[in-house]
């Protein structure tokens, strides 16, 4: 009996592994299948995940626009020509400004188109002798220095240059240099004793130096105006002293007597003082009369005397 149960148990359980095994799998065998495909599922998910990555990557670089640093931006180029340098824009400088000559007025003074106008130029830093002045009328060597200045100017280019300091006097003439093919007028007059260092008003004194050299070398040789003891002075010519140029054939007497003209006021006293007889009030010098005229005086005014009107324009001591 004991040896039947057992083999209907055997019997049974045989029976049942056969019908698990058909089934159903088994345990093992159901988590090695899940492990298998986990396994399947992870493996191409990584290979896939990188080559994914650098194609997307490259198709990124592909699609994304292009974005260039802007270029710099150009200026337009104006086609305007600039504005022309004013011919009067030269002040401070050595620049020559090329002028048309007009006509020649005296030793240092000429008549020039410029700038589209005619205008008289009084030439800078020199004083030449009168050749018709309303009351000096014509001086020793007027004549000789207008026609100097005459032959030059017409020799050539003629340019102007001007310094830092006024460009116009009160006779609105203007105040330059002058040249010739780049040589100065006024130090070829002054070398030939033609004219004399005057009307020296800084800051326009630029070619002073030069001229006062020039100057000394034709007072040596006693050249032109030098010639004449006396003549020129430091405020202009002194036509009384003129008689001393002609030649030694007066009699001795008669050239004491002329050495002893008034125009060195050797005589006179060095304090204003007024003649009765002419009813004329006279001063030593420029520096003398302003302390009563502080602008000078004019022509017909009983202080007024001709040495002391530096430019022969008939206002004396004037600043």
């Amino acid at each position: 009996m004991k040896g039947w149960l057992q083999a209907v148990i055997g019997l049974l359980f045989v029976c049942i592994l056969g019908l698990a095994g058909c089934t159903a799998p088994s345990e093992e065998g159901l988590k090695e299948h899940t492990s298998t495909e986990k396994v399947d599922k992870e493996i191409p998910k990584e290979e896939t995940s990188a080559d994914e990555k650098a194609e997307t990557e490259s198709e990124a670089e592909k699609n994304t626009p292009v974005v260039s640093a802007p270029s710099e931006v150009k200026k337009p180029v104006s086609t305007a020509k600039p504005a022309p340098v004013k011919k009067t824009e030269t002040s401070g400088t050595t620049a020559q400004v090329p002028v048309k000559l007009v006509k020649t007025i005296d030793g240092d003074t000429i008549k020039v188109l410029y700038n589209g106008k005619e205008i008289n130029v009084r030439y800078l830093l020199i004083d030449t002798p009168e050749t018709n002045h309303p009351r000096l009328g014509k001086q020793p060597f007027g004549e000789e220095a207008k026609e100097r200045n005459r032959q030059l100017i017409n020799s050539g280019a003629l340019t102007l240059e001007f310094d830092i300091g006024e460009r116009y006097d009160k006779y609105d003439r203007l105040l330059a240099y002058v040249y010739v093919d780049g040589k100065s007028v006024q130090k070829t007059l002054l070398a030939e004793g033609l004219a004399r260092v005057a009307y020296v008003y800084p800051p326009n004194t630029r070619h002073l130096t030069p001229f006062e050299e020039a100057q000394a070398a034709a007072k040596k040789k006693k050249l032109g105006i030098w010639s004449i003891e006396n003549y020129t002075t430091d405020s202009g010519f002194d036509s009384d002293a003129a008689p001393a140029a002609k030649p030694k054939t007066q009699s001795s007497s008669s050239s004491a007597a002329k050495s002893k003209a008034p125009s060195k006021d050797t005589s006179k006293p060095t304090t204003p003082s007024t003649n009765v007889a002419g009813g004329q009030e006279w001063f030593q010098n420029c520096t003398e009369l302003r302390k009563k005229y502080p602008n000078g005086v004019p022509q017909g005014h009983a202080a007024y005397q001709a040495k002391m009107d530096r430019d022969k324009d008939g206002y004396a001591c004037e600043r």
